[in-house]
């Protein structure tokens, strides 16, 4: 029987299919899937922010696209991926809030877009789909045994990368 693995923010799950993995609530956050379909392992990382070294609470790798890329590629390896074959779909990365004469300092989920795709670059991982950008939320759910990724919104509707 499958499991649903929920993913928190600044969390990451990994698994095998059947199982699916869901995560509510993307808005500047970006949730990162990884997926080998030889084998139907995979995992989502949902990160809040990107750059672990611009932070002074950075503990916790899955919070940053930087480190929790890099965890969870380690963390499907170990459970047989092989890093040839592992491919990436991503969503979320909003501009939730608009902030008047703002920076790009504001700008999260653009930000946490461009280094989670200059991280999976440095990996050496394929990015294959992406639905990013916008300004609305996202609920996302991976299923592992055909590597879908179903994003579902309140005014967009649903789509599957």
């Amino acid at each position: 029987m499958a499991e649903l693995l929920r993913v928190g923010i600044a969390d990451y799950k990994v698994g095998r299919s059947p199982n699916m993995i869901i995560s509510y609530g993307l808005g500047s956050c970006v949730g990162i899937t990884l997926y080998d379909s030889k084998i139907k392992v995979g995992g989502l990382v949902h990160i809040m922010l990107p750059d672990s070294t611009q932070a002074r609470a950075n503990e916790n790798p899955a919070k940053f696209a930087d480190t929790g890329i890099p965890l969870l590629l380690k963390e499907i390896i170990a459970l047989g991926a092989e890093k040839s074959r592992v491919e990436a779909k991503l969503a979320g990365g909003s501009q939730m809030f608009q902030f008047a004469g703002a920076s790009d300092i504001m700008a999260i989920g653009k930000r946490n877009a461009e280094l989670a795709k200059k991280t999976l670059q440095q990996c050496g991982i394929r990015i294959i789909s992406e639905d990013l950008g916008g300004t609305y939320g996202r609920t996302v759910e991976m299923d592992l045994n055909t590597g879908l990724y179903k994003i579902k919104t309140i005014n967009k509707g649903e789509k599957t990368i």
